[in-house]
């Protein structure tokens, strides 16, 4: 279920960022600070961004960093940031980018189940709406929790 892989703290939003790669900074603080990923492995994250370009930008405003697991994936977790204003990525078919969704995975395998629900809220308008106007975290994940029960 999405709403494990997401610690108590990890859901920021109003947050500034100037360019891409702070933006890549800002959403894995949370998980740096819980211990869930090492730095190495956002510094990996960056890196594959710069050498392959923007795959990261999945959707529509909505970039997914990631990298694999031997780079520092410590547990599986997923933090959510939203961006006061959004920021260029490089994709020119879905930016600019103001969700990122900073995944850590410890295999290829255990968290598709939850990527399946985030797929789901990518999709949901009111999900995305919910983003942009709460200034309250446990309100939108008190939404997944809901969303995974129905």
């Amino acid at each position: 279920m999405l709403s494990k892989l997401i610690g108590n703290n990890a859901i920021q939003l109003n947050v500034e960022a100037y360019n891409w790669e702070e933006a890549i900074y800002k959403a894995a603080k949370p998980l740096l600070e819980s211990n869930k990923v090492t730095e190495r492995y956002v510094e990996k994250v960056v890196q594959i961004a710069k050498e392959t370009g923007p795959y990261i930008v999945i959707a529509k405003h909505i970039a997914l960093p990631h990298a694999p697991s031997e780079y520092g994936a410590l547990e599986s977790s997923l933090s959510i940031t939203v961006l006061n204003q959004s920021v260029e990525f490089g994709n020119q078919a879905n930016d600019p980018v103001k969700y990122l969704f900073f995944l850590s995975a410890t295999d290829s395998t255990s968290h598709l189940s939850a990527l399946a629900n985030l797929v789901e809220l990518m999709e949901d308008e009111t999900f995305l709406s919910l983003l942009d106007t709460s200034n309250n975290s446990s309100e939108i994940l008190d939404y997944i929790k809901n969303m995974e029960t129905n």
